[in-house]
């Protein structure tokens, strides 16, 4: 569980699992981990020999210098990680869905009767086999974004979207509302008030200023109690939306 009594940090498994999912900056929560932070988990899995899958979707979010951009930033987490990485919120991309996966060739998995096997070369096997490719079309437009031009569009872009949650998360905490993110990540997630839950303040928000925002309960049993604010809007919107809510008794 990752809740604002743990300052949204995980805990290491009480039972050593065989993978551990990481996704940072976080979606819903909008939070990161710093290197050290990170460090923890890359130690415990290589002890364990535990493999990380880490989704590094929001990456190119990051603000902070202590925040690591790729897991491999880690000393050893090539011999433990798997990482993901997806244009879709880098840019604009969530129609077209492409994306990319590392698996370094350092990396090893462990089989019940302790044979080692190289998941590089099963993976590599796996996308030969089953997989024809991303389509052209969706290859090309990847292509294009390393284009000094677009590489500008793109930083501007995030800019702006990541302007529009660090106003709301301080108009939230101004307001006396717990909430968190939109510093690494376009989300910002906020303990709901009142003891409402997620769905009570979803309507709340909804019947009394006609601002839509996604329920924490939909994540998953420790997203209840919370809920999300995304600063994918335009600049106005926002701004209406934190007036809005502003003019709440809450």
């Amino acid at each position: 569980p990752t809740l604002i009594e743990n300052d949204f940090i995980p805990a290491l498994p009480s039972e050593v699992p065989d993978v551990i999912y990481l996704c940072y900056p976080n979606n819903p929560t909008g939070t990161a981990l710093t290197r050290n932070q990170l460090k923890v988990w890359v130690d415990y899995a290589r002890q364990h020999n535990t493999l990380i899958i880490f989704d590094a979707a929001y990456e190119a979010y990051i603000s902070r210098p202590e925040v690591p951009h790729s897991i491999y930033e880690i000393q050893g987490a090539k011999e433990v990680a798997i990482e993901v990485r997806s244009y879709s919120k880098t840019a604009g991309f969530t129609g077209v869905r492409c994306g990319y996966t590392v698996v370094p060739k350092e990396l090893q998995g462990i089989c019940a009767d302790g044979t080692i096997l190289l998941l590089n070369n099963l993976w590599r096997r796996q996308q030969t086999t089953k997989f024809n490719g991303a389509s052209y079309i969706s290859q090309r437009g990847a292509a294009a974004l390393y284009q000094p031009q677009a590489q500008q569009e793109i930083k501007s872009t995030i800019a702006y979207y990541m302007n529009n949650a660090r106003k709301l998360r301080n108009a939230l905490n101004d307001m006396g509302l717990k909430a968190v993110g939109g510093i690494d990540s376009p989300y910002v997630w906020v303990k709901t008030p009142c003891d409402m839950t997620s769905w009570q303040f979803f309507d709340y928000l909804l019947e009394n200023a006609n601002v839509v925002g996604t329920p924490g309960s939909g994540f998953g049993p420790s997203g209840e109690g919370y809920f999300r604010f995304t600063g994918f809007a335009s600049s106005e919107d926002t701004d209406e939306a934190i007036a809005r809510i502003n003019q709440l008794d809450l």
